[in-house]
């Protein structure tokens, strides 16, 4: 029966296995419906962008919006796989997704944070704190982001990269950010945001944190400041005493893309099973560069060519999340619902698409 049978406007929505479900109201996308009622369903950018929250539907018709093909192909549409992010009920639906969390996910909060600390970690990386109210709780896994609101409305997103017990000392949310020459934000932040400036932010979101259900080992795949919620994630198993054998790689074009190598060295001093392996891809010879060179997700290949009793957890440009999903899956045995990711889709990258499109 549908729920506008039982007098509710809208559509039901149930997630197998699980068996969960939640109700959609009329012209309300489908993921927009699970995270205002708490059902932690898998997903990066809400923006048709990723990919991260396609699934296959088992029953039920539904409209989808504006999206890029290599997030949903016409093939794909036609073989019943949907975008929860872009996609509209127009009937009672059925969908299968493996990933629904089964605490509910932690409530969607907006709010006004201080810049409390700026600090250049390279030439184009800069190290925010944002202070919360004190009169107000905020929760999320590590792994999730928190949402800009800009003054226009226009939103951008960015991960955390302490893990949610650091705020207990006060220090507020870090977050890594790349400067976009020409981007509306980053330009700000590089060029005149001062500490003390208020920036309004909602979060958490995304469904990429650490599966603690499982013992599985676990590889960790970071491109540029795709290593944001990987600190986060470290800092969260150092914490719950989580000793799963763990191994690191970053990867970036120039060793100065590594911009906290040092802390992720001296992390992996004090939790024996942490591995780190750095990869640069267009060293310089005045680089001096003596480590692992080449692509960052074939580096893993070379050292793991069997991750079919792995967990992959992968984060940074769409390129090399794309890239390693596909070749983990494909040539490694990697099982599909084990490969975790957050794909950084930048403006300029959703513009590209759009141009294509």
């Amino acid at each position: 029966m549908s729920s506008s049978e039982t007098g509710t406007p809208g559509f039901q929505i149930t997630v197998q296995p699980s068996g969960r479900s939640f109700t959609s109201k009329p012209g309300e996308g489908i993921l927009a419906a699970a995270i205002r009622q708490g059902i932690g369903m898998p997903y990066g950018c809400k923006d048709g962008a990723c990919g991260s929250c396609k699934c296959k539907k088992l029953t039920g018709v539904v409209v989808h919006g504006p999206h890029q093909s290599k997030a949903l192909s016409d093939e794909e549409e036609a073989a019943g796989f949907v975008l929860t992010c872009c996609s509209v009920a127009q009937s009672d639906v059925v969908l299968e997704s493996r990933q629904v969390t089964q605490e509910g996910a932690f409530p969607i909060k907006k709010m006004p944070t201080r810049v409390s600390l700026m600090e250049k970690k390279s030439v184009d990386v800069m190290l925010i704190k944002l202070q919360l109210p004190a009169n107000d709780s905020f929760t999320y896994h590590a792994g999730q982001y928190v949402e800009f609101i800009l003054r226009d409305g226009a939103r951008r997103s960015y991960s955390m990269a302490n893990a949610p017990h650091t705020l207990a000392t006060g220090g507020g949310l870090e977050l890594h950010i790349r400067h976009m020459p020409g981007g509306k934000f980053t330009d700000h932040v590089f060029t005149a945001m001062k500490e003390k400036e208020i920036l309004r932010v909602e979060g958490p979101y995304g469904s990429f944190f650490l599966r603690e259900d499982s013992q599985k080992p676990i590889i960790l795949l970071a491109s540029g400041t795709g290593f944001a919620p990987i600190k986060a994630l470290i800092e969260h198993m150092q914490f719950k005493g989580i000793t799963r054998s763990i191994t690191l790689y970053w990867g970036g074009r120039r060793p100065s893309d590594l911009y906290m190598d040092e802390w992720v060295k001296a992390k992996s001093a004090e939790m024996p099973h942490l591995r780190y392996v750095p990869v640069v891809s267009d060293a310089l010879a005045e680089d001096a560069w003596s480590g692992r060179t080449g692509y960052v997700h074939q580096a893993v290949l070379e050292d793991f060519p069997d991750l079919s009793k792995h967990q992959v957890y992968a984060c940074g440009a769409p390129i090399v999340v794309d890239s390693a999903r596909a070749a983990y899956i494909t040539q490694a045995g990697l099982p599909e619902d084990e490969f975790y990711a957050d794909s950084f889709t930048t403006e300029a990258d959703k513009a590209r698409e759009s141009a294509k499109g």
